[in-house]
């Protein structure tokens, strides 16, 4: 098989996934990060919800169904990577997109899933095959199993220019020296446009910033993860509850702190105990949107050797896309999977 020089840049989920998979099938990566190891911007303020069943144009739906399966042959591979099967509820939400296993719970019913609410709605959807994953933590794993198989990882590192020849990229200027290149993979997520300009290449993804609320709570309060109108949340550990709140502007009313703030509150109400919870941070994460919300996979059309990774929802879609454009990237044969994925449709 032939064995090619593989530049990923950007060690997220998106990165580190590429890496595994491009690793384990006995090429020469070097992952490029320009965060130091403990943060990698985008991922570490993720929520993290294995989310198959969003509201997506149906061209895009054969993805999120095999999401799932990629994560299930994942955890057969990595038997130390823990995913949290606990299912999702929502109610009072726009609907999603109708699932065969969707089941509607009633009260009842929903009483003995989360003892912990304060009050109930008449009936919810329980989508029991969803779960969540700690973000650094399968980020790491992946990152170290790559490394296992060879793969180079250079942590605070700041590419400065991808140098190109004719019309093909050759290789990647860093802080740390020049890398020579057969392929780079660019899973930068914001970074991308920055990285894309120069080479007169314009990939339309811009920053979608959203709110985590990381919370101290004395025992384990959620069970599942809960998606409703009042408020989005999870339990990461038995004594750290997660919250996801979309950003809304940075006034003193709207700002982050004031939204975290307004979601703390509403679950110290909405839970039994809630009362004792604490609240350990609020952070913004800028997510990479491309233009019309779905990802940007493949060989970019005019430079040969640039392949494109940028993708929302990227915990769920990372392993699934990564494994299929591993394959695209070694064996040279384009997936059809990926189609509606090509930068070509803008």
């Amino acid at each position: 098989m032939n064995k090619q020089k593989i530049v990923i840049i950007g060690a997220g989920i998106v990165g580190a996934s590429m890496a595994y998979h491009l690793a384990k099938r006995n090429q020469d990566v070097t992952v490029i990060e320009r965060h130091p190891a403990a943060a990698r911007e985008v991922t570490e303020k993720s929520f993290a919800w294995i989310h198959t069943t969003h509201k997506v144009a149906p061209e895009y739906w054969h993805l999120y169904d095999a999401a799932l399966e990629e994560y299930h042959a994942l955890q057969q591979e990595l038997p130390e990577l823990k995913i949290h099967w606990h299912g999702a509820l929502t109610w009072g939400t726009p609907p999603l997109r109708e699932q065969p296993h969707f089941q509607k719970l009633n009260r009842e019913q929903l009483e003995l899933l989360e003892p912990n609410l304060q009050e109930y709605p008449d009936e919810a959807m329980f989508v029991s095959e969803e779960g969540a994953v700690d973000p650094i933590e399968i980020t790491e794993l992946l990152l170290s199993k790559a490394q296992e198989y060879g793969a180079k990882v250079l942590f605070g590192t700041n590419v400065t220019q991808l140098q190109q020849e004719n019309s093909r990229l050759i290789g990647v200027h860093t802080s740390k020296g020049f890398i020579e290149s057969d392929v780079v993979v660019l899973a930068a997520g914001t970074g991308l446009p920055e990285l894309c300009n120069p080479l007169g290449c314009p990939v339309p993804v811009t920053s979608s910033p959203s709110i985590l609320i990381r919370m101290r709570t004395p025992n384990k309060l959620i069970r599942t993860l809960i998606s409703n109108a009042q408020f989005e949340a999870r339990q990461l550990t038995d004594h750290t509850l997660l919250a996801a709140e979309d950003y809304i502007d940075e006034s003193e009313e709207n700002g982050p702190e004031a939204v975290g703030m307004r979601a703390f509150d509403t679950l110290r109400r909405s839970l039994k105990d809630g009362n004792q919870m604490e609240l350990e941070s609020i952070q913004v994460g800028m997510r990479p949107m491309p233009e019309d919300g779905y990802p940007i996979v493949g060989f970019q059309d005019h430079i040969k050797g640039l392949y494109l990774a940028v993708m929302h929802s990227a915990i769920t879609l990372a392993p699934l896309i990564a494994q299929l454009a591993a394959s695209e990237i070694i064996d040279r044969e384009s997936r059809s999977e990926l189609n509606p994925c090509r930068l070509s449709r803008f």
